[in-house]
């Protein structure tokens, strides 16, 4: 147990302002040991106003709308990881059309290829990819897109079949391509290894990006951010990375979180709905 315990309440940096200011834009809090609930109020405790969970799979994306739906801060996204694409079938993407109905449901994915595991065949990556990237065009819906070392390919079907989506590049790993990635003005989203002290080029690239399309994110259970590097992530840790990344654009971290928060507003449309909304 961690030494800065208050009753049942990890102790992390609270933002300055009395009220919410950080984003976490993509979070797999079923990955996470430790139950929903409490994560969820270590992040509001921590100045956490915005959670957006990612389904991977069929079950775990009917979990993440079933969190959604307990939890006000909480959102989701459903889709096929590229790991899980050899299992998928007609039948699952009917099943995520489905779940896309949901108002919190704010996009497809996370889906897109990962030539690095190698976790299932290349053409089934592709197949299970190109029917989420139609079925994004036709819900209307934006796509939050895994790339790992399989950056052309990813960018040649976004090309190719997503022309006027919003593109969300989670865990953002193709820094050689920042400049193509903008010019397209997709969304770049950073997590908990750019604080990392090998991350030299995902650091520039950070430093780089026009601030309207930065986004944030844990990815937790994986990428925590230093100084909590070798525990597992969770929502509440983000404040490390909004921290780093303020420090090296020339920010506070309430001011970065403002802007963070209203570029998650325009990449999931479906997101200001609902919040005006309600």
């Amino acid at each position: 147990m961690d030494s800065g315990w208050s009753p049942g309440l990890r102790s992390f940096p609270a933002s300055r302002s009395s009220r919410a200011t950080f984003v976490d834009t993509h979070t797999h809090l079923d990955h996470v040991e430790e139950a929903a609930a409490e994560l969820v109020e270590h992040a509001r405790q921590a100045g956490v106003s915005l959670i957006i969970q990612s389904g991977t799979d069929l079950e775990s994306s009917r979990a993440a709308v079933a969190l959604a739906q307990r939890f006000p801060e909480v959102f989701a996204t459903v889709g096929i990881h590229p790991h899980d694409s050899a299992a998928a079938s007609e039948r699952d993407l009917e099943g995520l059309r489905e779940l896309a109905r949901d108002p919190k449901v704010l996009a497809l994915g996370e889906t897109g290829l990962d030539f690095y595991r190698d976790y299932a065949p290349h053409g089934e990556q592709e197949r299970v990819f190109r029917g989420q990237l139609e079925l994004a065009g036709e819900l209307e819906l934006p796509l939050v897109v895994h790339t790992r070392a399989a950056d052309q390919a990813s960018l040649g079907l976004l090309a190719e079949m997503a022309e006027g989506r919003n593109v969300v590049l989670h865990c953002f790993s193709m820094p050689g391509a920042l400049a193509e990635v903008v010019e397209r003005g997709y969304y770049v989203s950073f997590a908990g290894n750019v604080t990392y002290k090998n991350a030299g080029d995902l650091q520039e690239a950070a430093r780089l990006v026009p601030e309207e399309l930065m986004l944030v994110e844990t990815d937790a259970p994986y990428l925590s951010p230093e100084p909590r590097r070798g525990r597992p992530n969770e929502p509440a840790s983000i404040v490390h990375t909004y921290r780093f990344l303020a420090e090296l654009r020339g920010l506070c971290p309430e001011a970065l979180g403002a802007k963070v928060r209203a570029n998650a507003l325009r990449a999931f449309p479906r997101l200001g709905a609902f919040l005006r909304a309600r």
